[in-house]
């Protein structure tokens, strides 16, 4: 295993950060830096040709946040100068922002939280391959010849597209009480197939991810005759015919109903604004006793796990939803101030040029004891719903759609071979989750995507979970 060390810019500034902290200190009443450096490559592969490219969400800089007067100011740069100088630039925006502040009378904050106790801790995670092991050139002969034997199986095939994301991540966050770092390596990969039959046209992908190296790639010939069976088999679907059924999502459909139910609707920014409907029901039924949720960045290894959040506040793991009662939120530091609580370590940024806001990190259902076979033997008439193309929820009002890949028949306890497709799941958010009777006893996430804050403000997430077996309105 390869041990994934800070990159030498962050480790080189990290003596400079307490540097500056301690020239502000004096200052302000809290004075924090988080510094970041976030580099990758991004595999391409198609029938069309290759492409090697930098990574679309690399970025290198630093945010500086202080208390003055009951006032939070952010400083953010990407060039690491003298000392002296970068002292004299941040006065001078903060003096120039300190006017418009007087100007404008905002709201005062008591404190943030979270710096409140002395915290010395690093990570630094393993994998076993990284690109010393593995050289670009020979990554890319590799997918070649990958998609070069998939497109020989079946003249149906119209395209293959191999892609991989090999990202490594650092940060260092330092204040008066606290000095952490991290270092990770996160891996996505994935294939799509598209083929055509007549007129007809159908794609699936399939996808892996994780805190992983380079060893994806050995996935991924695994993946691409998935997602080539299911491609194939989608020339055949029929249309669903409206209405409410006894149905079992696999754990990424069960993902995205965690991620769009009670992911959003517990970003406790949302309480703040009043558009939310969870804010009022804490400590209220909203599920199955079946039903247990989690949103953690410390309790799994994915996409979005990590040490410390972009605030410095350590990452939680925290029960959203325990045996169906609503117990608690997801909070950023200013969101858990307004609200009285304490920040759960998801402020998170899209980089360090951007607001930290309240973002979910691994968010997904806790197993249960439910074998799948056991599940499909229950329903008389169904359907087994698989992959997922998009979600959208209302928090405010708890309407959820999900569109889903297809759904498998399900006749006398038996899937049947029909498939169905597209399927769209819509409805109220605790009718679904109270209907749930059966939970398997496997659980997986994956994260190859991005989620973000209305229209913007992109972040890694991932989610998951196990089997569920519930009531749902399909068209």
């Amino acid at each position: 295993m390869m041990k994934i060390q800070c990159s030498d810019f962050i480790r080189d500034k990290i003596e400079e950060m307490q540097e500056f902290i301690d020239r502000l200190s004096g200052k302000f009443e809290r004075v924090s830096i988080l510094g970041t450096d976030v580099s990758g490559l991004t595999f391409r592969v198609s029938r069309t040709g290759t492409q090697l490219s930098d990574y679309g969400f690399k970025e290198r800089g630093f945010v500086v946040r202080v208390l003055k007067n009951g006032h939070y100011f952010e400083y953010s740069f990407n060039e690491w100068d003298e000392i002296d100088h970068l002292v004299e630039t941040f006065m001078d925006a903060f003096r120039a922002n300190n006017d418009l502040v007087k100007e404008a009378e905002l709201n005062y904050f008591d404190e943030l939280g979270g710096d409140d106790q002395m915290e010395y801790e690093s990570m630094e995670t393993e994998v076993k391959t990284t690109l010393d092991d593995l050289s670009s050139a020979e990554i890319m002969e590799r997918l070649t010849h990958l998609r070069d034997c998939v497109l020989a199986i079946d003249e149906r095939i119209l395209d293959v597209v191999f892609v991989i994301n090999n990202v490594h991540t650092s940060k260092a966050y330092t204040s008066s009480l606290k000095a952490l770092s991290q270092s990770y390596m996160l891996t996505d990969a994935m294939v799509q197939v598209t083929v055509k039959e007549g007129n007809q046209v159908q794609a699936e992908m399939q996808a892996t991810s994780g805190m992983k190296g380079m060893e994806v790639i050995d996935e991924l010939e695994k993946l691409a005759q998935k997602a080539l069976n299911g491609a194939l088999e989608l020339l055949g679907a029929k249309r669903m015919k409206p209405g409410v059924y006894d149905v079992i999502t696999a754990p990424e459909v069960s993902g995205l109903i965690a991620h769009e139910a009670f992911g959003h609707g517990v970003e406790m920014d949302m309480f703040v604004k009043n558009r939310a409907k969870a804010k009022d029901y804490m400590g209220k039924r909203v599920a199955s006793d079946l039903v247990t949720m989690i949103d953690g960045a410390n309790g799994v290894e994915q996409v979005a796990s990590y040490l410390f959040d972009d605030e410095g506040t350590l990452g939680h793991q925290t029960v959203l939803i325990k045996n169906g009662i609503l117990q608690n939120g997801i909070s950023d530091r200013a969101s858990a101030y307004r609200l009285g609580k304490e920040p759960t370590g998801n402020g998170r940024r899209e980089s360090y040029e951007r607001k930290a806001y309240a973002r979910m990190t691994n968010t997904y259902f806790e197993k249960g004891t439910s074998k799948l076979d056991e599940m499909i033997a229950s329903i008389q008439y169904g359907f087994l719903l698989e992959g997922m193309f998009s979600g959208m929820e209302d928090p405010k009002h708890w309407g959820i759609q999900c569109i889903i890949a297809k759904a498998r028949e399900i006749v006398d306890g038996k899937l049947t071979g029909e498939i169905y497709s597209p399927v769209i799941l819509t409805g109220y958010v605790p009718t679904l989750l109270q209907s749930i009777s059966m939970v398997s006893d496997e659980i997986q996430l994956s994260g190859t995507g991005y989620c973000g804050k209305g229209h913007k403000e992109w972040v890694r997430v991932s989610d998951g979970g196990p089997y569920l077996k519930a009531k749902a309105r399909l068209g």
